[in-house]
């Protein structure tokens, strides 16, 4: 925590004028937050409006890694934000990561995605099942953002269905040998090591899938296609390619055969910072249909004062509030130690949906001028879709939910 406070008050110091912003979120909001978690929200906002926002179109549109500010996210600690600090992290809890990753992704999506990778489903397997050793060389290296990492479940074949991998890892004498394909792996082409599932006991199912940190430049490990996508343009996506892949016996993360209980455990987790990520999307998008509103003038008077983008602005700050109260829940639940699929799988959902919605709304607001890409909306509207697809997409989550809400009535 104290090196957050460091980071951030020679950033804040930086900012000038942009730190003395109010703003619509921070008045809605920050009554409900400690001190700790305003500050962190201010800072991260502040970053993301100086080193984001300038940027972001570019990055999109380009395909290009935002490697400096992603370099400055590890700085002000962002990368690693619930790993405790004697392991290099910034030590703070989940609450506070689900803020962090809504003013990132308010600033770009693309980075907030990076982030979240790394932060949830690559560090905190590590951090849940790793041995000392393991930490030592595999995750606290990875907090800087120097260095990050990736998760490895999705297949050709499979994406939703976790238990029914396709990728071997057969055990050999003192290692294990992996071979099949990953897909859909976002981080893909810029990580050092990844969290690979595979199948070391076909017979046993989900129970015979097993978890593996398997390092960048290893024989037999290969990145393949990335992907050229509709939206998240400024992060990798790429296939990951074993052939005949060796690993040593103490890469196995956990358990032989923990590795299905691995990866909803950290999926549940992840779904909160996607469901951060897509709120900021929404809150983005909102605040671009209140600028414009406010500013575009039809017969005489602002957009805004016409009653039915009223409806829409109160239609867009209903979905976004509901959510957000949503992921804290998720993220408090987290922080203290109570069962949370349920709450985390509905947080996803309505942040999801709620990102998709504010960002066809915007561009309504907008009209002709948020179809053009001069104007961020038409990025929000592609970055949106892609919230309600990875780590399980808004039907899954659904399953998700209603599994929970049987299983609790019947008990």
């Amino acid at each position: 925590m104290q090196s957050l406070l460091n980071a951030a008050t020679k950033f804040l110091g930086r900012c000038g004028i942009i730190q003395n912003r109010v703003n619509i979120r921070q008045i809605a909001c920050l009554s409900a937050l400690s001190e700790t978690h305003q500050m962190l929200q201010k800072t991260c906002r502040d970053f993301a409006d100086a080193e984001l926002v300038p940027k972001a179109a570019k990055h999109d549109r380009e395909h290009l890694y935002p490697e400096s500010q992603i370099l400055e996210m590890g700085k002000l600690g962002l990368m690693a934000v619930p790993i405790p600090e004697e392991l290099g992290g910034t030590g703070l809890d989940y609450l506070a990561y689900s803020i962090a990753m809504e003013e990132i992704s308010r600033g770009c999506a693309s980075s907030g995605v990076i982030m979240s990778v790394n932060n949830s489903l690559y560090l905190g397997p590590i951090l849940a099942y790793g041995t000392k050793e393991q930490k030592d060389k595999w995750l606290t290296p990875y907090t800087g953002g120097d260095k990050i990492g990736c998760f490895a479940l999705s297949e050709p074949g499979n994406g939703s269905d976790a238990g029914a991998a396709s990728t071997t890892a057969i055990e050999k004498d003192d290692r294990y040998i992996i071979n099949g394909t990953k897909m859909w792996i976002t981080n893909g082409y810029q990580a050092g090591a990844a969290i690979v599932f595979a199948t070391t006991d076909k017979s046993l199912k989900h129970k015979g899938i097993s978890a593996f940190i398997v390092p960048k430049g290893i024989k037999g490990f290969s990145v393949g296609k990335g992907e050229d996508k509709l939206g998240i343009r400024a992060s990798s996506t790429n296939q990951l390619i074993f052939e005949d892949c060796e690993i040593p016996k103490e890469n196995i993360l956990g358990k032989p055969g923990n590795g299905f209980k691995i990866a909803m455990q950290t999926l549940d987790a992840g779904r909160i910072g996607i469901a951060g990520q897509a709120l900021g999307i929404a809150q983005a998008s909102l605040e671009l249909a209140i600028d414009y509103a406010q500013n575009r003038n039809s017969f005489g008077n602002p957009i805004s004062k016409l009653q039915i983008i009223q409806q829409k602005i109160a239609d867009m700050a209903l979905r976004i509030e509901s959510a957000r109260l949503l992921t804290w829940r998720a993220s408090f639940l987290k922080d203290n130690g109570k069962s949370y699929t349920k709450e985390a799988a509905m947080a996803k959902l309505a942040a999801s949906e709620a990102a998709t919605f504010c960002a066809h709304q915007c561009i309504q607001i907008l009209g002709g001028m948020g179809y053009v890409t001069d104007m961020a909306a038409e990025r929000y509207y592609r970055d949106a879709r892609i919230t309600e697809i990875y780590e399980g997409t808004s039907e899954i989550q659904r399953l998700v939910i209603a599994a929970q809400v049987l299983k609790e009535l019947a008990a």
